[in-house]
């Protein structure tokens, strides 16, 4: 559970109560679940997960729009189950979307179930030839009608096969690009819509293809204006991104925890290894990271939950930081357990499988570093032309006086 004392700037008293019955719940109800070892088990599992979390109203957060409650409720589940987390993750993705340019209708179908855990959502975007460059997806919507008729491939869909509904996007108009992408809600058992198969992945998680062959969905599915699918997507990411930090918090948490728990009981050479001056370098690394990707993800969700229209640079650089440094949190942890860190039984082994996804899925670490770099240099040219030429160059020869003397 979040070290709430660390972030206590960014949280109201609410938060704080939020956050004492998030430990207490999944420490009694997520904690002792049984793991899943395979993908047929993850798919069991995952349904199971969905219902007890939609009881206790781990969702609603989602629903009420309060960015730091999502942060915290995603930091706890992810620690206790990194499959849970998955489960949070993809029902945020696949709701937001309809809270963001759902109508009334659409949010009371779908939605609102979703947010009771009683729909599982699934978000489909990716596929075989368009991972981060999203404008070039292929999938096309085409409008017969009173309906739109969709035809494509897509893949790494978390869900895929188990959801309920979807939120497909697709290319409506392909000369536009990004302009032509549209979203819309795609019930499971649409006809021409498939299951492909599943995708295996290192850490058991609901993941696979879908397919699309005359796929025909009302018109009344789509979400917003035809077109604007490409700007429900990016902002459905930009709103969740700090969400990701925050499971990456969890799991370094669990990582840190079990390291220190390891060192201060583990003997060699006559003494616990907590002692040596090697183990400790690390775990006060650890802790470091672990502090600073916090507040790099609670400043994010605080600044939009104070109104912020966009966070865009901050939701970036919460989500690069803290994944990068869960991964070397969670690796440092492994070094320090030694065997018995890479058995496959151990938390912390389960915790490096599962690791790994978050620095690629909903924008690469690298992607993260050119969404902060353009704005860096979008908002200098802006105030470069705000300044002047002649301004600019009379500050420039200031400074160079200055420098000289």
């Amino acid at each position: 559970m979040s070290d709430t004392h660390t972030i206590r700037a960014f949280l109201e008293p609410e938060h704080h109560r939020r956050g004492a019955a998030l430990a207490a719940f999944c420490a009694r109800s997520l904690l002792p679940r049984p793991h899943a070892d395979d993908d047929g088990a993850a798919r069991r599992e995952a349904r199971a997960l969905l219902e007890l979390m939609g009881d206790a109203g781990l969702f609603a957060p989602i629903g009420s729009r309060d960015l730091r409650a999502c942060c915290l409720a995603r930091e706890a589940v992810a620690a206790a189950s990194p499959l849970a987390d998955a489960v949070w993750a993809l029902q945020g993705l696949g709701i937001t979307p309809l809270l963001l340019a759902g109508t009334e209708a659409q949010q009371s179908e779908w939605a609102e179930p979703a947010l009771r855990g009683e729909l599982m959502a699934g978000f489909v975007i990716t596929e075989p030839g368009a991972g981060s460059d999203v404008a070039s997806i292929e999938t096309r919507a085409v409008r017969d009608g009173d309906a739109y008729v969709i035809d494509g491939h897509k893949w790494l869909i978390s869900n895929a096969g188990i959801a309920d509904y979807y939120v497909v996007f697709a290319s409506s108009d392909p000369s536009a690009g990004s302009r032509g992408i549209s979203a819309f809600v795609v019930p499971a058992n649409t006809e021409g819509l498939a299951f492909a198969g599943p995708q295996v992945m290192s850490a058991p998680h609901p993941l696979g293809e879908l397919s699309f062959e005359g796929c025909r969905v009302p018109a009344e599915n789509l979400l917003g204006q035809e077109g604007a699918g490409f700007k429900i997507g990016m902002a459905t990411l930009d709103r969740l991104r700090p969400t990701v930090g925050a499971a990456a918090c969890g799991m370094a948490e669990r990582a840190l925890r079990e390291a220190v728990d390891h060192a201060i009981g583990r003997e060699q050479f006559g003494q616990a290894i907590a002692e040596f001056q090697l183990v400790q370098e690390k775990l006060g690394r650890m802790a470091i990271d672990l502090t600073a990707a916090r507040l790099l993800v609670y400043r994010a969700a605080y600044e939009k939950d104070l109104g912020a229209d966009r966070i865009t640079t901050e939701a970036a650089m919460a989500k690069a930081f803290a994944t990068e440094a869960a991964q070397r949190i969670i690796d440092d942890a492994v070094q320090i357990l030694g065997g018995r860190g890479v058995l496959a039984e151990h938390p912390v082994d389960r915790l490096y499988r599962s690791i790994r996804a978050l620095r690629i899925y909903e924008g690469t670490t690298e992607i993260q570093h050119l969404i902060i770099a353009g704005r860096m240099v979008a908002e200098a040219r802006a105030e470069a032309a705000k300044v002047g030429p002649s301004t600019a160059e009379a500050g420039a020869k200031a400074a160079e006086i200055e420098a000289d003397s």
